[in-house]
């Protein structure tokens, strides 16, 4: 008996580790679901969630870590994460479509601004 119950608990803790995905925090849900519009480089005509965008060749990294920071804490609403995403977004491919040397892919850099909420 056991043995039995060994080998139960031995499967049942195998399949778990298997089965089981890391779970999704409800703030990265929430910016995987939420979708815009942003007229802008590949994405014009097209809607794309704001996980996406985030990750885009347009968002810097230290600008995207700063945001997800932000939002994480509690200190950016989802609506003002869009907001400052859409226009990091819109500035940089229109910066890059007027600038970017022939054969270069240029990474703009966006300062954040402070939000009247900060």
């Amino acid at each position: 008996v056991t043995v039995k119950s060994s080998d139960q608990d031995t499967v049942t803790a195998a399949g778990e580790q298997r089965n089981d995905p890391p779970k999704e925090e409800p703030w990265q849900a929430a910016l995987k679901t939420t979708v815009v519009s942003v007229e802008a480089g590949e994405f014009r005509g097209h809607k794309v969630s704001l996980w996406d965008l985030l990750h885009s060749r347009y968002i810097p990294e230290e600008n995207r870590k700063e945001l997800l920071e932000l939002y994480e804490a509690g200190e950016l609403t989802l609506e003002q994460v869009k907001t400052v995403v859409s226009t990091i977004v819109s500035r940089a491919a229109a910066a890059a479509g007027r600038a970017e040397p022939v054969g270069t892919e240029a990474e703009p850099r966006v300062e954040l601004v402070a939000t009247e909420a900060e």
